[in-house]
């Protein structure tokens, strides 16, 4: 799949068939998601992945915030990927200082760059993927047991889509794009 059109072509994905998500294909989506940019090449995007259906249901059950798209979609994914990042490293200088006027949003930046990263190698490979963002962080840090020195940036449920959602309206060019 050519780069633009794997871009104009992904979708969020919210219903999924009920076949697994592989290891081998988990594997060939994070190497992937390993190009990502990242601030200084820090690299502080991990990516655990839920499987286990008890799990996912308390995921959905009691860290959603009782949002009830997101507590949908993870029960019915066939795995769900916890996003998290190393923190204290993004946007800091080895001392500790910050090296940017925008403080600590860098983390939540590399993320957003890695989680879209991870959906767009998804969609290549031929699954689904959306990312959610509504949900209890510290929750979900005690169904899952996040190592410390991690924080939870996102919630993507993966699998082979059901659907293909249609395309939403995009803005034209013209509102988005100006020039100084």
């Amino acid at each position: 799949m050519e780069a633009l059109e794997c871009i104009k072509t992904r979708r969020s994905v919210r219903k999924f068939t009920d076949a697994p998500v592989t290891r081998e294909e988990m594997q060939q989506v994070v190497e992937a998601a390993a190009y990502a940019p990242s601030w200084k090449n820090t690299q502080t995007v991990r990516y655990l992945v839920v499987t286990d259906p008890d799990k996912k249901q308390r995921l959905a059950d009691g860290c959603m915030l009782d949002f009830a798209f997101n507590q949908k979609t993870t029960a019915g994914a066939p795995a769900l990927v916890v996003l998290t990042t190393i923190t204290g490293r993004s946007g800091y200088e080895r001392d500790g200082s910050f090296s940017t006027s925008q403080g600590t949003h860098w983390q939540s930046f590399d993320a957003g760059v890695a989680a879209q990263t991870f959906c767009l190698a998804a969609h290549a490979c031929g699954l689904g993927t959306v990312i959610m963002g509504i949900f209890d962080e510290a929750k979900v840090a005690q169904v899952v047991d996040i190592p410390e020195g991690q924080q939870v940036s996102a919630l993507i449920a993966i699998g082979h889509p059901a659907e293909e959602p249609v395309c939403p309206k995009r803005k034209d060019t013209e509102t988005l794009l100006s020039f100084a």
